[in-house]
């Protein structure tokens, strides 16, 4: 229960965009993935930075904990709250409120979602380039710093994001960062805030960076003989350089399942999704080298296309992978494993990770971006199995432990939250110690989505 000094103080503030309804609570206390239900006390729909901080210094005053919300998408629980918590919904702060083409920026407000900023930017010949697949909001991608199918070109959130505004705990409102092309000037507190899940503050304005539409992009597909060959492919791709848009890689299963959920009738067989942008003339030229390295490497059936109906239906598929994997057993939840090594160690992580998975009698199709050696396994539990559930996260411990063993991380994309807390101390060291005083700096009550990411 929140106080009700401060009921009463959001009820007058907010009106009936202050809620303790029972269906507001459970929307904002569920999990896209494994995690059972964490509903708040209350929430709150802001539309201004004004209200924001209002709401903020309310719940500093009696001790409210806070948690931020986009759309709900992600997957280590960092939206999970308690009945003492009031979660801040932002999906009524969806505005743009600069465009500046000439700087190639664009500035939002945070529950803009990626789709809406680039619809937004159709006829400017702009665009924002991350892509983690779901149509999340821009404020969530911040807090979790993440990346997708683009990155292995355009990078993540923490390239992307130019500078913030962000409400503090205490009700104080910075902002970071400037539209410059670089600073020298102090602490980088916009580096600190993008991935930092609303531990530290909420963000309440972003300002990315865009780039140019190509001028010609071209997409298509290749199948391999085997596991091995798709991904010997990846690694020579990028050792040589080709400057691949996306290059994602699903296995048989995963293609198994894309073929009944959305009726297609691909071969059973491991792919290559990839995209290329660039001119016409190189982004021929690319693909056939593209098409050269696969062949070497035992792939077939080698399709591109320039047509954006093509490349359309490519994608779609590929960014409504989660739900087609879910489909493949019915009524399955998924731990959605998510780790991220160096390209020299990817095949050894990926064949290792899948000889684990054959050995444990789970399904866990496994697919990813495998082209900045990030890729995952969804593995498939019957939620009133807890038996199922303890060998899906034992597999995904082994994963990350693999990762951390080949120099690479818990976490490629999806973030800490409550998930992957439990490796930080593994993977930082004392660095975390040191994260955890910054919190304690920020937050000294912890009130800022507490028990997430740092040491509670």
């Amino acid at each position: 229960m929140i106080k009700q000094n401060a009921t009463q103080a959001l009820r007058q503030l907010l009106g009936d965009r202050f809620t303790t309804s029972e269906s507001d609570r459970e929307i904002h206390g569920r999990s896209e993935s494994h995690f059972d239900m964490m509903p708040p006390a209350a929430v709150a729909y802001p539309t201004t930075t004004d209200e924001v901080q209002r709401i903020v210094e309310i719940c500093a005053q009696s001790d409210v904990p806070m948690v931020g919300w986009g759309t709900g998408t992600s997957l280590e629980a960092q939206t999970g709250a308690d009945d003492s918590s009031l979660t801040i919904d932002f999906s009524q702060m969806n505005k743009i409120r600069n465009i500046d083409c000439e700087n190639m920026l664009v500035t939002v407000e945070p529950g803009i979602t990626r789709k809406e900023v680039n619809e937004a930017l159709r006829d400017t010949g702009l665009f924002f380039s991350v892509d983690p697949g779901a149509n999340a909001s821009i404020g969530g991608m911040a807090a979790t710093r993440a990346s997708g199918t683009t990155t292995v070109r355009y990078g993540t959130m923490r390239d992307a994001v130019k500078a913030l505004e962000v409400v503090l705990a205490d009700g104080r409102t910075i902002k970071t960062g400037t539209y410059a092309k670089k600073t020298s000037a102090g602490y980088d507190l916009t580096a600190l805030m993008v991935g930092s899940e609303g531990t530290l503050g909420l963000i309440t304005e972003l300002t990315l960076k865009l780039h140019p539409i190509p001028e010609a992009i071209s997409a298509g597909i290749v199948a391999f003989e085997s596991f091995g060959g798709a991904v010997q492919s990846v690694i020579e791709t990028i050792q040589m350089a080709l400057p691949m848009a996306r290059i994602e890689f699903v296995d048989t299963a995963t293609v198994q399942a894309f073929n009944a959920y959305a009726d297609r009738n691909i071969p059973a067989m491991p792919h290559l999704l990839f995209e290329l942008h660039g001119s016409e003339d190189s982004v021929k030229q690319d693909a056939e080298t593209f098409g050269a390295i696969c062949r070497e490497n035992g792939g077939q059936d080698f399709e591109w296309s320039e047509r954006t109906k093509d490349r359309t239906a490519l994608w779609s598929l590929r960014h409504n992978a989660y739900y087609a994997i879910l489909a493949a057993r019915k009524g399955a939840r998924a731990v959605v494993t998510d780790i991220c090594v160096p390209i020299s160690h990817l095949a050894d992580a990926v064949e290792e990770t899948r000889a684990d998975i054959a050995a444990s009698g789970l399904m866990g199709p496994i697919l990813g971006h495998v082209g900045d050696g990030n890729f995952h396994s969804v593995l498939l539990l019957d939620p009133e199995n807890k038996a199922e559930h303890e060998t899906a996260l034992v597999l995904s411990d082994r994963m990350v432990q693999r990762a951390l063993a080949y120099g690479g991380t818990c976490t490629g994309e999806h973030g800490v939250g409550i998930g992957k807390k439990k490796f930080m101390e593994a993977e930082h060291g004392t660095a975390w110690e040191v994260m955890g005083t910054i919190k304690q700096a920020l937050d000294p009550h912890n009130l800022m989505n507490p028990g997430k990411l740092v040491r509670a």
